[in-house]
Order: C-alpha cells, then sequence, then structure tokens
C-alpha cells in the first residue's frame, strides 16, 4: 500500500482521457449519465473493499473451524486464491474490451452469437443480481452479528435473532442513506476504506500474535484436519470421505475472495476505464490473497484453548480469540475495527449492486425497470436501485430467524450467484473467441488457457457449494443455496419462454434509442425499433 500515491497520481485525469472514456461508453450505445470522477486506486478501493477479507474470514471462521479445520482453512485459501487470479484475469480482460457498468451481463450479450445474445444476457444478468444481492446479505449480517457480539462483553446482553435482525436492518439502512446522501463522499469514503482494511488487518494479526500468552504450533496451523459437520457427533468425512469436508470447507475462502466485480460496475464512473477497471480487479484478488492468508496465520496461530473458542459463549471464535489475547478492553478496539470493515464493505456493496441493477434495469431486464432505470438529477447515482438493494437484501436475511445454518447459506448462494455470472462470459470468450476484440489489457497467448481454467474451477465451486454443509440433512440444517440457486434457474428460463424471449433483446442502445425518440424499453414494438444489430455491437 505503500504506492498508493503514485498510483493517485499515475491516475490523473486529463481531458483526453474523459474524451475518449465517454466515447468508449458512446461506442457501446450509451450516454455519460453517471458522475465520472473514481481514479485507478479508488477504483481498485471499491473491490477491495467489497472482498474485504476481514469481514470474510471472521464471518465464516467458525464454519471453517468445524468444516476441515485448520489445514483446509490454510491451504484451501492458497488454492482458492490461485484459481481466483485466473478468474480476475480471464475477467480483466473482457473487462477491458467492455468497460460498462453492466459488467458480466452486458459482456455476455457482446460475446455470444447475435441470435443467442439475449438469452445470454438474461440469465447471466439474474445470477449476478442473485449473487449481488446475497452479498450484500452475507456482509450486513456479519456486520450485525459482530455488533450483537459485542455488545455482550462486560453485560448481561443475550444475543437473540429476531434482535440480530433488527440490526441488521438498521445497518442497510445506514448504508443506504450514505448511498443515497452522501454520494459525493464516496471516493473519500473509499479511501478511508482502503485504509482502514489494509492498516485494520495488519494492526489485528500484530496485536494478537503479540498479545497472545501462548502460541500453536506449526503442526496445529498447517496439517490439523477438523470435522465437526455432523450434529449428530457423525461428519461428512464419517458418513462420506474427508475429501468432501475439503470441498465444502474451501467455502470460507471462496466467499472471501468474491464480488471483485464492483471495479467492471464502477467503469463507468471512473477514468480510463478500460485499463483501470481490469487493472482494479486483479489488484483486488491480489492484494486481498495476500491479507487474508496473513489474517487466518494469526487467528490460528493465536488461539488459546479449541474447544474454548469454537464453543465460545460469544458465538463468534474471532471474538474469542480477541478476549483470549488482547483482553476485554483491547478486544472491543479490535472488534470495532473488524465491524468498521465490515461497514465499509457493506456501503460499497450496495453501491456496486445499485449500479448492477441500474444498468440492467436500463436495459429493460427486471420487472418494474421504468422506476428503477432512473437517474438522481442532482447526486447523478441511481438511488431508486440503492433502496431495492438494501431491501432485497434484507429479505434474504430473514431464514436466519428459522435456520442454523442460514448465514453460510447465504455466503453459498452469493459465491454461486457472482461465480456463474462472471463464468458465463469468460466460456462465451472462449468459444467464440474469433469474435473477441481485445481491449487495452489482454493476456496474449495465456488468455485461451487462463479462459479455460477459470471456466473449470467456476463449474466446480458452484456444484460443491450447493452441497449439504451438516449432517443429516433436515429443515434446520439444509443448505438452502439450492433452493435460491433453482428459483433463479425456474424464473429466469420459465419467464424468458413464456414472455422476456418477445420482447428483451438484452443491452440496448441508449443513444441510438434516443436518436429515434422512443423509450427503448416500453414496448415490444420500441423495443425491436431501438434495437441495432447485435453483429453491428459486436
Amino acid at each position: 500500500m505503500a504506492d498508493a500515491s503514485s498510483v493517485e497520481k499515475n491516475a490523473s485525469v486529463t481531458p483526453t482521457i474523459v474524451v475518449d472514456d465517454e466515447k468508449e461508453l458512446a461506442r457501446m450505445g450509451y450516454k455519460q449519465e453517471l458522475k465520472r470522477d473514481l481514479t485507478l486506486l479508488q477504483n481498485f478501493g471499491v473491490s477491495f473493499s467489497i472482498i474485504s477479507v476481514i469481514t470474510g474470514v471472521p464471518s465464516l471462521f467458525l464454519y471453517g473451524l468445524n468444516t476441515g479445520g485448520p489445514a483446509v482453512m490454510v491451504w484451501g485459501f492458497v488454492v482458492v486464491s490461485f484459481f481466483t487470479i485466473l478468474v480476475g484475469l480471464a475477467m480483466g480482460e473482457v473487462c477491458s474490451a467492455h468497460p460498462t457498468s453492466g459488467g458480466p451481463y452486458f459482456w455476455a450479450a457482446m460475446l455470444s452469437e447475435p441470435k443467442n445474445a439475449p438469452l445470454a444476457s438474461w440469465v447471466t444478468g439474474w445470477f449476478n443480481l442473485l449473487g449481488q444481492v446475497a452479498v450484500t446479505t452475507g456482509i450486513s449480517f456479519a456486520a450485525a452479528n459482530f455488533i450483537s457480539t459485542l455488545a455482550t462483553f462486560n453485560t448481561n446482553f443475550v444475543p437473540e435473532p429476531r434482535i440480530t435482525i433488527g440490526i441488521y436492518a438498521g445497518v442497510l439502512i445506514c448504508q443506504g442513506l450514505i448511498n443515497t446522501f452522501g454520494v459525493h463522499l464516496l471516493k473519500y469514503i473509499n479511501n478511508v476504506s482502503i485504509w482502514w482494511h489494509a492498516v485494520g488487518t495488519t494492526a489485528v494479526v500484530i496485536s494478537i500474535l503479540a498479545a497472545a500468552p501462548s502460541h500453536q504450533s506449526a503442526k496445529f496451523v498447517f496439517r490439523t484436519f477438523i470435522d465437526n459437520t455432523g450434529v449428530d457427533g457423525v461428519g461428512w468425512s464419517e458418513r462420506a470421505s474427508p475429501a468432501y469436508v475439503v470441498v465444502i470447507g474451501i467455502l470460507m475462502a471462496q466467499y472471501t475472495l468474491t464480488g471483485f466485480d464492483g471495479s467492471a460496475h464502477m467503469t463507468e464512473e471512473t477514468h480510463n476505464a478500460a485499463m483501470a477497471g481490469s487493472v482494479g480487479i486483479i489488484m483486488a484478488i491480489g492484494v486481498s490473497a495476500v491479507l487474508g492468508w496473513f489474517l487466518i496465520l494469526g487467528l490460528l496461530f493465536s488461539i488459546q484453548d479449541l474447544d474454548g473458542t469454537v464453543n465460545s459463549a460469544t458465538g463468534q471464535p474471532v471474538a474469542q480469540i480477541f478476549l483470549d489475547t488482547v483482553g476485554e478492553k483491547g478486544a472491543i478496539v479490535l472488534m470495532v475495527i473488524v465491524i468498521g470493515a465490515m461497514f465499509f464493505c457493506g456501503v460499497f456493496s450496495v453501491t456496486s449492486n445499485s449500479r448492477m441493477m441500474y444498468a440492467f434495469a436500463r436495459d429493460g431486464g427486471f420487472p418494474g425497470h421504468r422506476l428503477f432505470r432512473k437517474v438522481n438529477p442532482r447526486t447523478q447515482s441511481p438511488v431508486r436501485t440503492v433502496w431495492l438493494a438494501c431491501t432485497l437484501s434484507f429479505i434474504l436475511g430473514l431464514p436466519s430467524l428459522g435456520s442454523s445454518v442460514a448465514f453460510s447459506a447465504a455466503t453459498s448462494i452469493a459465491t454461486i450467484g457472482l461465480y456463474i455470472s462472471y463464468g458465463i462470459p469468460i466460456a462465451l470468450r472462449v468459444v467464440y473467441r474469433k469474435r473477441f476484440k481485445r481491449g487495452p489489457f489482454h493476456l496474449g497467448p495465456f488468455s485461451y488457457p487462463v479462459a479455460i481454467t477459470a471456466c473449470v474451477w467456476i463449474l466446480f465451486i458452484s456444484v460443491a457449494f450447493i452441497l449439504p454443509q451438516a449432517n443429516p440433512v433436515d429443515t434446520q440444517t439444509l443448505n438452502y443455496a439450492i433452493v435460491a440457486v433453482g428459483i433463479v434457474i425456474v424464473y429466469s428460463l420459465g419467464f424468458w419462454l413464456i414472455s422476456a424471449r418477445k420482447w428483451f433483446i438484452g443491452p440496448i442502445k441508449q443513444i441510438q434509442a434516443d436518436e429515434m425518440s422512443i423509450d427503448a424499453t416500453d414496448s415490444e414494438k420500441d423495443t425491436k425499433a431501438a434495437q441495432v444489430s447485435v453483429e453491428q455491437k459486436a
């Protein structure tokens, strides 16, 4: 992070770059409606803040300890980081060619055969929307859980699901208000968030390692396998195999390294977007991978009593580690650092979420699109989709009132939804590679093998994270990720066959629609009139 000032300096904007960005957006058929004032550093900061290792790792630390233990947490994070960087490289290449806030669903249309472009765009958009909503749910619900845990320190407060849901609603409202009235401050909040995450994570690790009365052995951290997936004592390693536990155990790592499409969704607000969006994606993954592994090692080495940590009265192993190492007062400080990071993470998740919904609504992609495609003229931001994002995220968090595994299921939904939406355009780029026109960022001869490997990995995790996580499976332990993913598949394909195929044409060239003086999504007739052939788009 020491080079942040130089990055900022190098990202300084000239009038020529501004004009080029607007020309590139116009080439893709869109007007410059959003305020373009983000630099490379700030674009990176959005994805870095959404990935937020100090959110993802503590959120699923208990899940990781029970599902594979330290060995799977440590080495799983290394393996997941490697493949996630490949996904990011493949995405960065596509983002450079098509830097628009629509992100994956726009890319899918541009990379498909013309006759299949609307369907590819439709399905990708719905999976991206599902993932965006679910990741906001996971982030903000984790913040609510940690606030509830902090409230138990030196008090008689006992967290209950209904109270946590209330705190969760309050967190979402605050994040929505910042994205509504503080949009002009987002770039400054972004800068604070970058340093909060980097310095805060480092401070947490150094504090607990330095203050810990004793440290776990290297054997414990790097080689200990634990299977506590059995509700009745019989875990998946016994019922199935240890390999099954390893596969479902990498959820902590993969969920943590999720959300880097935020850089793509912010490209219409970023200078030199064709390069900055791609570099922002890859930088965010790389820095987060190093920082995340550092955090996991620090927490594992600092565990004082494994059983006491797993079965902590606080309900959060990370909070127990803080209490056991730095004492109650120190733990309060470290919890504030973690909660602050989670809040920043949620703010920018709502930002990214709302931009994706705005772009999808702009192209008529979901019910009520005429309402949600509007941009507030004063703030130059999509305020309506900000509150749509908050509302849907709150609804997705409600199952936690009656399920013991609801949170891990929500993180599975986020991971599957987002990665499928990443994988579709990458796969199309492989299948129709001769149609692909590179942007300024490209991988040269490595492009094809990197993209293929990324697709295989995404297919693997999409299956792995709908598998049962606790044994036996019942109404309390069901991984309802498969239900949410199934609903999106049935809805998107069913609605497509029944209705959407007759009127949804994929990304609409806004500029040409305006020139023809029509509303490009008012009717099937007008939609077809506004359409520019996908051959011309591509």
